[in-house]
């Protein structure tokens, strides 16, 4: 027996698996396939809570009308925890390689108690201070530092040919969070009060700790120092897909916690409209598997760049509704918008393992099976790290098109100028997604990039 097959058979040791090998088909349909399924439902209920912490104030902030803060105050507390999470993103990123991805499921998870009961302690003083309420906000980006490591964390369990898809299914299990909240809150608050929309995910989140703690596993081959994942921030292709992914994840984040907010300023006719607000974030998230299911078969990066010109289109159908106060036109445009980005989402997210696998691949001789294994080990390090750093990146999308949206409104009375700048940075980034990947002489940038499908 050679010592990798007495590896795959040895048991695991505790919750840490010592062997994993998910591009091996044998391995894969004997073991590592209900594995992977099983870290992949509890990483989504982890994550989906996240973001549940993460943007609540989406709703909170247009249930403070006893406060009497400004329309550009209350896009300020919607925008901070988008801010706050995305800085987070990068140092949860290195957390699973550091500390286990089972093992920092549970802290991360655990830490969304802290928003959760500061919330409630803010809504019960009609005192509280507008600073005060800003700092809590603050506290509700911990949740979006979820996403990263979470994303980060599953790269590892899964085969490349199926990272699109297993992806997709855990990043929108997570963005479902947005829908949850804009859905079930506005009936929490009507019910209970403020405090409430705090409170009520309290048990939820001792589940989701509960549930990765006996039920989550952590891989050895995941292991990594923050030093060396860091070393993947010197790559350009790094940076390329965190600026488009600002255009993709970082608009769905901020277009659907903005959703409320703008429909209460801009059509204050309409109130009972805010509830059906949920629909943007709903639709977003339930497409972004399809997006990472279209890329598994055409390649990433021609869909990525369809998407960015179907976004211009969408967003001047927003504008028109906007323009000429049509609520109806302004609504539909809003929901293809929104998931338009979740397409965005699952392409530029399949992008990514496959730039970064076919960058390990690089050189590796034909027919060098032990080389060939290792170069696939490093790029899915690599890509774990990438991950991280562009998540991060791309998340502050969601604070400029919130701060957008609300300078907008404070300066001109309307949405219109944002709106022309959102269109404006999604035709540099459908170019620079032509440039880089489409085009044949852009695979110069990394070659074999082409023969990946990227």
């Amino acid at each position: 027996m050679t010592v990798t097959e007495a590896a795959r058979k040895a048991p695991a040791r505790g919750r840490w698996i010592a062997d994993w090998h998910p591009d091996d088909p044998g391995f894969w349909a004997s073991r590592g396939k209900s594995v992977a399924r099983r870290n992949l439902v509890f990483s989504i209920l982890a994550e989906h809570l996240g973001f549940t912490l993460w943007t609540v104030w989406s709703i909170v902030a247009v249930k403070l009308g006893a406060y009497r803060f400004s329309t550009d105050q209350l896009f300020w507390l919607v925008s901070l925890p988008n801010l706050v999470g995305s800085a987070l993103r990068l140092p949860y990123t290195f957390a699973p390689a550091r500390f286990g991805g089972r093992n920092w499921t549970v802290v991360s998870a655990l830490l969304l108690l802290v928003p959760a009961v500061l919330l409630a302690v803010a809504v019960n003083d009609p005192g509280t201070p507008y600073w005060a309420f800003l700092l809590i906000a603050a506290t509700a980006g911990l949740g979006g530092g979820n996403f990263a490591s979470s994303m980060a964390n599953i790269t590892y369990f899964y085969p490349e040919r199926e990272q699109g898809w297993a992806l997709g299914l855990n990043a929108a299990g997570g963005n479902i969070g947005v829908s949850s909240v804009q859905l079930l809150m506005p009936l929490v608050i009507a019910g209970f009060g403020l405090a409430a929309a705090g409170l009520f995910w309290v048990p939820f989140i001792a589940v989701a700790a509960a549930g990765a703690f006996f039920f989550m596993d952590n891989l050895t081959s995941a292991k990594a120092s923050a030093r060396e994942q860091l070393k993947i921030a010197g790559r350009a292709q790094t940076w390329i897909m965190s600026l488009l992914y600002i255009g993709t994840f970082g608009s769905f984040i901020g277009y659907t916690t903005a959703f409320p907010l703008l429909i209460k300023s801009q059509f204050p006719e309409h109130p009972s409209a805010v509830t059906w607000a949920f629909l943007g974030a709903l639709v977003g998230s339930l497409v972004r598997p399809l997006g990472g299911r279209l890329s598994d078969r055409l390649g990433g990066s021609r869909v990525t760049l369809g998407n960015f010109a179907a976004m211009g289109v969408a967003i001047a159908l927003v504008g028109t509704g906007l323009s000429t106060h049509g609520f109806a036109l302004f609504f539909g445009a809003y929901l293809l918008l929104v998931a338009l980005t979740g397409v965005g989402n699952g392409s530029t997210y399949r992008m990514i393992p496959a730039i970064f696998r076919a960058k390990a691949l690089e050189g590796v001789p034909a027919g060098d099976e032990a080389a060939r294994a290792a170069a696939l080990v490093t790029g899915r390090r690599n890509s774990s790290a990438a991950i991280g750093i562009i998540s991060a990146v791309g998340a502050f999308g969601g604070f400029f098109i919130n701060r957008g949206f609300g300078t907008s409104i404070a300066a001109t009375g309307g949405a219109g100028a944002a709106l022309v700048a959102f269109a404006c940075f999604y035709a540099v980034c459908a170019a620079l997604t032509w440039f880089c990947y489409v085009r044949t002489a852009g695979s110069r940038l990394a070659p074999g990039l082409a023969a990946a499908r990227v």
